[in-house]
């Protein structure tokens, strides 16, 4: 026992740096995401990009206006010029508001939460996406991506 107490108080400093390991929370990963604004028709909505190489890729070719294609009614997609840096994951569940890349080229912004076996790579979310599967409707629309 006397031996433990010895080595309390290097356990607790090993216990205490381990909390340090480079993990951010929400709070802090929040603070490092770049607000964008995306406008469609006369509707506004503010959204995050992830703190990622592709979302910072992204954000360089803001702002951006495009003509996005309907696709299964559920996301609008278009195949960029160049091709973003990818890092694809398989989400499981997309969420209404996400916007990802398919590929290496595909901008997808999703309108409706479903799942998915397919892999994506995270751009960014739309923050309050209530409304945003009727303002993209049902065809192509045209949609204006820029910085805040």
């Amino acid at each position: 026992m006397k031996r433990m107490i010895k080595y309390l108080p290097v356990l607790l400093l090993v216990f205490s740096l381990a909390g340090c390991s480079g993990q951010q929370t929400a709070e802090q990963e929040e603070d490092t995401m770049t607000d964008i604004v995306i406008t469609i028709g006369e509707r506004q909505f503010m959204a995050k990009l992830y703190d990622n190489e592709t979302a910072r890729a992204f954000a360089e070719q803001l702002p951006l206006t495009i003509d996005m294609s309907e696709l299964n009614g559920n996301e609008k997609y278009y195949y960029m010029p160049e091709e973003l840096p990818a890092d694809a994951e398989r989400p499981g569940r997309i969420k209404t508001g996400d916007l990802m890349l398919f590929g290496s080229d595909c901008l997808v912004l999703f309108y409706d939460t479903f799942s998915t076996p397919y892999s994506y790579t995270r751009i960014g979310y739309v923050e309050d996406p209530d409304g945003l599967a009727q303002v993209l409707g049902s065809g192509s629309v045209k949609v204006n991506f820029r910085a805040v």
